[in-house]
């Protein structure tokens, strides 16, 4: 299938400002791209556009990452890309084996350890006490998941920057972000390396479901390879597209700044295209049906 993406972030900055942004595709959809990757970034005052370039870099968790300084006033983050996408859901690897810790790559031993929003040495015991009964391999991550789904409830309004995984599983509220953390942090307490990721999840073969949002889930490494798994979204979905992988949201954030930015305008679109460029309709919800007296 062809995905359309693109993006229009808005700033105001009181001053100039130092940024870092995480808005290409991930390098392993290089081949998957039909059409370029740009990052747009304009400076707009009254009467004038200004275009700025980054310097691009690759950061240790193998992200394409733009840094650039900014004048104050008003910045604009713009980009659009064609992605041909696998026809197929999220794959389920119900056979995937559970690696001894001694047999895992040096590479992958980083995302068993705590990080900014996941503090694993605080889970030890209560993901034993939990999940210590399940099998170990893919039913273990599966039910860490489905638990997380099941107990957390979704509400905008409860988005903070500082919300850690030990604050989720406490408050049992919180946005994508919040799911991913305290699934991540409770897998990695059970010995299975857990990242957290970034990237495109539009309503794709699905039903509206709102307004465009770059969208957050977690990789699991079982049988030697990373797997999707969404706390959130907990369905096989079609059109994933990573962005950025890392130990947990501060490792990957779209924009990071090194000052005040002020978000003035956000919209993010992601839809199955047809080769002529137009948008497949998506399927209608199901009719809800009246219950009987």
């Amino acid at each position: 299938m062809l995905i359309q993406n693109e993006f229009d972030i808005q700033f105001h900055l009181p001053c100039e400002t130092a940024m870092i942004a995480l808005l290409h595709l991930h390098p392993s959809l290089q081949e998957s791209l039909r059409s370029s990757d740009d990052l747009n970034i304009e400076h707009v005052d009254s009467s004038t556009t200004r275009t700025i370039t980054p310097t691009s870099y690759t950061d240790c968790f193998g992200n394409r990452c733009a840094r650039f300084t900014a004048p104050a006033g008003a910045l604009r983050l713009s980009g659009r890309s064609l992605v041909e996408a696998s026809d197929v859901q999220d794959w389920q690897a119900f056979d995937a084996v559970q690696h001894p810790i001694a047999d895992l790559p040096h590479e992958v031993l980083q995302f068993l350890l705590s990080s900014r929003y996941c503090e694993v040495d605080r889970f030890n015991g209560i993901a034993s006490d939990l999940f210590g009964h399940l099998p170990r391999g893919w039913q273990l991550a599966a039910g860490i998941r489905d638990w997380v789904h099941g107990k957390v409830r979704f509400d905008y309004m409860k988005a903070r920057s500082t919300k850690t995984a030990m604050d989720v599983y406490t408050e049992r509220e919180g946005v994508c972000r919040d799911f991913q953390h305290l699934a991540v942090t409770l897998t990695r307490a059970m010995n299975i390396p857990a990242r957290y990721v970034t990237g495109y999840l539009g309503d794709i073969r699905v039903p509206y479901g709102g307004a465009g949002d770059f969208s957050a889930w977690y990789q699991v490494y079982l049988g030697g390879q990373w797997w999707n798994m969404d706390a959130r979204h907990n369905e096989p979905r079609f059109g994933r597209l990573l962005m950025a992988a890392g130990r947990d949201a501060a490792d990957v954030a779209i924009t990071t700044s090194f000052g005040v930015a002020n978000l003035t305008h956000f919209s993010v679109e992601s839809n199955e295209v047809t080769a002529a460029g137009d948008r497949v309709p998506l399927p209608s919800a199901p009719a809800v049906q009246p219950v009987s007296a």
